[in-house]
This record gives C-alpha cells, sequence and structure tokens, in this order.
C-alpha cells in the first residue's frame, strides 16, 4: 500500500471539528448540543445580498478574473478607505475565504524551512497552513493571567533566526478575542523593519472591537507598508461564512505578482460568493450596530456567568466574538469530549473547542476551551447552567479550581 505524505501525517486535526462525529453521534440520540466550539454567527445574513443571489440574471455562470471582479474590488477599496486604510483596487486579490488568503501569502513568501512568529493561542489553521507551505511555525506563548497581552519583544527577538521570514498576527484576535493596542502595534512594526520581515496581519474581525482604544491595522504602521499582507473577510461581519469569499491586500508589487500565480492556478475565485459579498458592501449603518451590539451584550452576559462558576476564569475579550476560559479540570480535550459523549442536562449539551489545538507550544492550553459567543443569550444562558453543572459532576477535576 502507498504510504500517505508527511505533509498530510503530520497535519493538525482541527480543535473546532474534531469533535463533530462526537457531536452527531450525541444529536443522533435526540441530545440538543449548543455549538459554541465554531465561529458560525447565528445573525442573519444581509437581505441584500439574498436578493443578490435570487435575482441573478446571466444565461452563463462564467469564470471571474483571477483577482476578482473589478467592481468588488473598487468598492473593497472604499470600504477600507471608512477604515483610514488607503488602497487601491488593483491592491486587492479576492480569495476563497480568508484560509486562501493565508495560503497564498504563506507560498508567495516564504519557501520550505522559512520560519514565521506567532503569538499564541493563535487560530488553528495558522500552522496548517504553514505545513501546506513548508514554512515552520515558531510560536511565542502569551498568558492568560494578562489577558493574552503580546509578549514583550525581547521574547519574539529570542525567536529570530536566520530563517525567521515574517509575524503573523490576528487584530482582533481569534481565539481570546484580545485588541492589540497602538504601543504593541508599534512594537511590532519595529521589529519588521529591524528585520525586514513580512507582517501577515489577519483582521477580519475589525468591526468587533469593544473598547474605546482605536483599532489599529497593519496598514496604519508608517514604514512598513512593503512588508505588509494583509488577510480579510466577509465571513464574520456579515454573517456569510458559507459563501467562500476572503480578499489579501498587499502594496508590495513583487508579492503581488507572486500571489497572482497561485490565483491563477486555482482559476477564479467564487462567482456566486463575489455577487453577495460585493452586494453586501451596501448595507447600512444599523445592520452593523445592531450586529455589533447583539454581540457586546452576549459578551458581557457570558464572561459574567463564566466568571461566576467556582474555578473558572476569563479574561474580558475587546474584540472577535470568542473567548478562551480556564476550566477546573486536568485535560479540556477529555472534557469537550465527555460533554458529548456522556454529560446531558434535561437532554442538553455542549460544544465547546479545546484550547490545547490553539497552541503549538506541547503542554500548553490543557485546562482551557475556546467558546465562541455566536448564539443568542437565551441559549448561553442554557450553556451557562450545562457547564456549571457538568463541572460539578466531571470526575476528573483540578484538586482545586481558583478565579483569579
Amino acid at each position: 500500500m502507498p504510504h500517505i505524505s508527511q505533509r498530510g501525517a503530520v497535519m493538525p486535526d482541527s480543535p473546532i471539528r474534531k469533535l463533530v462525529p462526537y457531536a452527531n453521534q450525541a444529536k443522533a440520540q435526540g441530545v440538543r448540543v449548543f455549538h459554541l466550539n465554531i465561529g458560525q454567527p447565528d445573525l442573519p445574513t444581509p437581505q441584500i445580498a439574498l436578493d443578490a443571489i435570487r435575482n441573478i440574471d446571466r444565461q452563463v455562470l462564467e469564470y471571474s478574473p483571477s483577482e476578482g471582479n473589478l467592481s468588488f474590488r473598487k468598492k473593497l477599496a472604499k470600504y477600507y478607505h471608512r477604515f483610514k486604510i488607503e488602497v487601491n483596487p488593483e491592491e486587492i486579490i479576492i480569495t476563497s475565504g480568508g484560509s486562501e488568503a493565508v495560503t497564498f501569502a504563506f507560498m508567495a513568501c516564504l519557501d520550505p524551512g522559512d520560519e514565521i512568529i506567532v503569538p499564541e493561542p493563535a487560530y488553528a489553521n495558522y500552522t496548517a497552513f504553514a505545513i501546506s507551505s513548508g514554512a515552520v511555525i515558531r510560536s511565542i506563548p502569551s498568558r492568560i493571567e494578562d489577558g493574552f497581552a503580546l509578549p514583550p519583544v525581547a521574547e519574539f527577538e529570542k525567536l529570530i533566526t536566520p530563517r525567521t521570514k515574517g509575524i503573523m498576527i490576528c487584530n482582533p484576535n481569534n481565539p481570546t478575542g484580545y485588541l492589540y493596542t497602538r504601543e504593541e502595534m508599534r512594537q511590532i512594526r519595529d521589529l519588521v523593519l529591524k528585520y525586514n520581515l513580512f507582517l501577515f496581519s489577519d483582521e477580519v474581525y475589525r468591526e468587533f472591537c469593544y473598547t474605546g482604544a482605536p483599532y489599529i491595522s497593519a496598514f496604519h504602521l508608517e514604514g512598513i507598508e512593503n512588508n505588509v499582507i494583509l488577510i480579510d473577510s466577509v465571513s464574520k461581519r456579515y454573517s456569510e461564512c458559507g459563501l467562500r469569499i476572503g480578499a489579501l491586500v498587499v502594496k508590495n508589487k513583487e508579492v503581488h505578482d507572486n500571489v497572482m500565480k497561485f490565483c491563477q492556478a486555482r482559476l477564479s475565485p467564487p462567482l456566486i460568493g463575489q455577487i453577495a459579498a460585493e452586494a453586501s458592501l451596501g448595507v447600512d449603518g444599523e445592520y452593523m450596530l445592531v450586529n455589533y451590539n447583539e454581540y457586546l451584550q452576549r459578551r458581557n452576559f457570558l464572561i459574567d456567568g463564566l466568571n461566576r462558576i467556582p474555578g473558572v476564569f476569563s479574561p474580558i475579550p475587546m474584540g472577535a466574538f470568542y473567548t478562551v476560559a480556564r476550566l477546573p479540570v486536568n485535560d479540556a480535550d477529555d472534557f469537550c469530549k465527555w460533554l458529548l459523549t456522556d454529560f446531558r442536562l434535561d437532554g442538553e449539551t455542549l460544544f465547546l473547542a479545546p484550547a490545547s489545538g490553539f497552541y503549538t507550544t506541547p503542554g500548553l492550553g490543557r485546562d482551557q476551551v475556546r467558546i465562541a459567543y455566536v448564539l443568542k443569550k437565551e441559549d448561553l444562558g442554557a450553556s451557562l447552567r450545562i457547564l456549571e453543572e457538568a463541572l460539578r459532576v466531571y470526575p476528573d477535576r483540578t484538586a482545586q479550581g481558583t478565579n483569579l
């Protein structure tokens, strides 16, 4: 029998999806499963996007340009202008989701064996994308006790080697909800300048910042315009995960042209998705404000509830719609599986994402979970009750769980 690739063998399982078979088994038994494992918003997709799909008047669903439709890219440039991100349509490449944007960015900028520094916990698929391109993730841990603030610059410099080619950040952050400060972003800029690195900046959650401090894009940082590759997606801000439409934004012409080779090889991004995403850029401010306020209320409700459960601690996330919480358990992977296979409260249970999968440093995150507050408050309330009772009876608790 032929051997599978080493690349595939070392590809990690998704901490978000690896427990899906157990959730499916529970649902097949009639159990109601509250999905807090995945960032799939339950808020409605803009009506103008749905109408754009229903009203498609074409005889042929043709290939789009490999870089995406020009009309869409022109409107995206105007959208970015509202956030003081000044780019032109020729600097925007439409991709099949933000995932493809990251993959193409890595493949265009990194050679096999090149290293990128990523603060952890981090979006788990960054590791998968790096493996796909032959690159190596060098992780730098942030601490839940510090609210997952950026580690000191000196810790970054300890990791820099002749193979270091870039830094990858997500701001606001998935999975922690952390929002980088202006000073932290300046420190990153200084590192990028000092060592001539790429800065890969995933900014898909920019619409969801819950603090008075301004959102700082990587494109706001002076002096590194040609080092920045910005990653974007319509999935979260418009509740359009299934459209699979993202964007890669870059001013560096050499990087742009390299990315385009991969875009041409995969032919084109989804046509129907682009039509709906382009229409979504016409949403009024009321749509975004309603969604923003809903997530803010959910965040406050969930974090307050989590920190009232004995032994549970969650810092307050300042962006996105996730939090990482520490639980009084010895192994959150086992606990999350146990919830789906063994625990029921009035015929209901929870699907949480073990946080260990968001770390690459062995042993970190073993008592943590990522929670996506993408359900209405009534369902979050039920989830909190289930979690509290589950922790009370779980047989593999830590000897003593304490809140900070």
